[in-house]
């Protein structure tokens, strides 16, 4: 175990708590009602989530350069995870203390990492999805690893099913971030609507926007919501899998997700005009809630 002087440690631990509380405008309201220390380790695991990221989003680069980037985050990831003395770890970046503190703790597998810089390195260039296996693929890259090294965080037990059920509300997770995002994302040249769903509905990549006509675009987005809906229903049995302490965040996380789909189910073509949200005070509400599990 990294043996870490506390002041160097708690700010880092400050550090990843104010990336988490700026930028999480979604998670956040969960991960507040998780006890200490798994608290602070779940912003330390948002924090490196949001780091990565940033760095496969930055357009001003170019994607070879971004494509080197992740290479040495990847390095320096191994080097965090493997690191017995805080003079060993990566320098310059203020997360790497809480990480590594993080990862040692509650022994998440280095794979999770590989798994989720894997996917980011995806979203470096346009890229067509045929299936929806390769969409579910992608979605687990993404999404499921985060599920499943918060597993570690918040504790589960031996049954066989918890890994399949995080992977499944993972999924869940993203396919509400891709239709929320589908205007967005059609500006930038992307479309994570895989072939075999757009052929059925006789759609195009550039039939998913405001200005489209196409008289089964309706259709394809209520196909889509009703897949999404899915995944979190088929992965609703994972609550009772997890430590009690960390029951009240997830039931707010996935109340606030299921919430944002609820709210597009209500009228799907409003994802090709703006961003779909919930509202701070629905947020609260689901977190009061979520306090009295």
């Amino acid at each position: 175990m990294i043996d870490i002087p506390q002041p160097q440690l708690a700010a880092s631990y400050a550090y990843c708590q104010h990336i988490t509380r700026t930028q999480a405008r979604n998670f956040y309201y969960g991960l507040k009602l998780l006890p200490e220390p798994k608290r602070s380790a779940m912003y330390a695991l948002y924090a490196y989530m949001r780091l990565v990221d940033d760095i496969a989003d930055d357009e001003s680069f170019a994607a070879q350069s971004r494509s080197d980037l992740l290479t040495r985050w990847q390095e320096h990831t191994h080097t965090a995870i493997n690191a017995t003395a805080v003079s060993a770890l990566p320098p310059n970046i203020k997360l790497w203390p809480a990480f590594a503190h993080m990862v040692q703790t509650y022994r998440i597998p280095t794979h999770l990492f590989d798994d989720m810089i894997a996917g980011q390195r995806q979203d470096l260039t346009p890229h067509t999805l045929d299936t929806f296996q390769q969409l579910k693929d992608y979605c687990y890259r993404v999404a499921s690893v985060v599920g499943l090294a918060s597993l570690y965080v918040w504790g589960f037990d031996d049954t066989p099913a918890v890994h399949q059920l995080a992977i499944d509300r993972g999924i869940a997770f993203q396919l509400t971030n891709i239709l929320r995002d589908v205007r967005e994302d059609a500006a930038r040249g992307r479309c994570y609507y895989p072939v075999e769903h757009l052929q059925q509905f006789n759609l195009t990549p550039a039939d998913l926007t405001a200005a489209s006509t196409h008289p089964r675009l309706l259709d394809f987005l209520n196909f889509q919501i009703a897949t999404t809906d899915h995944f979190y229903t088929a992965s609703e049995p994972l609550k009772a899998h997890v430590h009690k302490d960390a029951r009240p965040t997830l039931f707010a996380m996935t109340a606030i997700y299921r919430g944002i789909l609820q709210k597009i189910a209500k009228k799907p073509t409003a994802v090709l005009h703006q961003r779909i949200s919930l509202s701070t005070l629905s947020k609260m509400l689901i977190a009061y809630q979520a306090m009295r599990l």
